[in-house]
């Protein structure tokens, strides 16, 4: 349990940086505690950062070229980074070699555009290919295979596919259930399919986008935002969809955005998004070729821009939101991560209840009664009655289980669902309660 204190006057999203770790990064992202930073960086080395040392803890060596993507498993045993050197690797950072045990590694024939957990099962993988095709990869022993991910068509439109090229996919993310994966294509649209079956089960039209380059979800799985190559991030708010059937069907539905959020003046591009944890702001990384920024808008309500965050001159290639806190990391151009938080004004009346800040110096005036000596069995009166006090607990410390939080987040649907009950059989191993093994650069050399 940790304690932490509600304070209505705290900022929603962060307003300064807080640190920056020296980490040669491109890509950065917290894991489910936000306790740690997972780091990607060009020369294909992966490093794992404990943000309360703001020291690098785990070193995974295995790639020969830039990491392109990095996720952390539910419960933030297992690491997955994949590579421009056409390899997936999973890490198993409860293991005590340096570097970790190798849980997995796979293999294609292209690079390897992303690769992602699947929310309940770190043994199922969705694989993005530069090539543009999208494969789920089902690494237990009664499922495993590879799985390519192909847009249905009608046997009317055989022949019009005939004459056209087909469009790939650029972007491919399960939902917060991991019973939907969502694929973005080259042509603006979004194509949905069911993950146990590997069907499709809807066609999304995004009008007005091309290509759609990423997919993020809110914290309720109901709002999705695309980033397109227009230069504008599009929130939606998803139907419900039915189970698949046997004949293959499908809705084919033209999306509607309730917010669409750019920047009027500059029109720059963004190369990342991320949602607050609780969903109600949205911080964009702005693709601006002359300063570090962030965009944060109220995404819950009437989309308004809220702030702009300005990092520097080192531009911007990535921005993740903290799982639990208002604090975002984001990474710039010459391989910091900047920590960014909401700096809270010290209050030195919080430490005594008689205390009184003053803005200058004034004379104290002794009570007459202030130093006489006290009759013990006053004392041990005076503290029994007031710990027999009620106390308010309203507006005061409240308990916040931080994996019962990161569980939520991922607990939309019946357990007896048939689609969870196929992520759930065959378990992997993250299971709350790991220990993870922290090596000094010390022992690492």
């Amino acid at each position: 349990m940790n304690r932490t204190v509600a304070n209505l006057f705290t900022s929603p999203f962060p307003t300064a940086i807080q640190t920056s770790l020296d980490s040669l990064a491109t890509i950065a992202r917290y894991d489910s505690t936000g306790k740690y930073v997972a780091a990607g960086r060009h020369d294909g080395l992966a490093v794992i950062w404990d943000l309360a040392t703001r020291g690098p803890v785990r070193w995974l060596e295995g790639h020969v070229k830039g990491i392109t993507s990095i996720d952390w498993s539910q419960n933030s045993r297992y690491v997955m980074t994949s590579s421009k050197d056409w390899n997936v690797i999973v890490w198993d950072l409860a293991s005590d070699t340096d570097p970790p045990r190798r849980q997995a590694t796979i293999r294609f024939d292209v690079p390897v555009v992303s690769a992602a957990f699947h929310p309940r099962n770190s043994k199922i993988i969705l694989v993005l290919l530069s090539s543009g095709e999208v494969y789920v990869v089902d690494l237990r022993r009664e499922y495993r295979g590879r799985y390519e991910l192909c847009e249905f068509q009608d046997d009317e439109e055989d022949e019009v596919q005939m004459s056209r090229s087909r469009s790939a996919f650029s972007s491919a993310r399960f939902d917060l259930t991991g019973r939907h994966i969502f694929l973005g294509t080259t042509l603006g649209l979004v194509l949905v399919f069911n993950s146990r079956t590997k069907t499709m089960i809807a066609k999304h039209k995004i009008s007005g986008a091309s290509i759609i380059r990423g997919i993020e979800f809110d914290a309720s799985g109901r709002r999705m935002v695309t980033n397109s190559s227009d230069r504008v991030l599009r929130q939606f708010v998803l139907p419900v969809y039915a189970p698949p059937t046997a004949y293959n069907e499908y809705i084919e539905q033209e999306l509607e955005p309730t917010h669409r959020f750019h920047d009027p003046i500059s029109k720059v591009g963004w190369h990342a998004m991320s949602y607050s944890p609780d969903g109600e702001w949205l911080a964009g990384g702005a693709a601006d070729d002359a300063a570090h920024k962030i965009y944060i808008w109220d995404s819950a309500r009437e989309g308004l821009l809220a702030s702009t965050l300005d990092g520097g001159r080192e531009l911007l290639t990535y921005v993740h939101w903290h799982p639990t806190k208002p604090a975002i990391a984001s990474v710039t151009n010459l391989g910091n991560i900047l920590i960014w938080h909401c700096p809270t004004e010290e209050r030195w009346g919080a430490f005594a209840g008689g205390f009184e800040e003053v803005d200058e110096n004034v004379e104290y005036e002794e009570r007459e009664d202030e130093f006489d000596i006290e009759d013990e069995a006053d004392i041990a009166r005076r503290k029994m009655l007031e710990e027999e006090k009620d106390v308010d607990i309203e507006g005061g410390a409240v308990d916040v289980d931080e994996s019962a939080v990161v569980e939520h987040l991922r607990q939309h649907t019946s357990e007896n669902d048939d689609d969870v009950l196929w992520a759930l059989d065959e378990p992997d191993d993250d299971v709350r309660g790991w220990k993870m093994k922290v090596l000094v650069e010390d022992e690492q050399e």
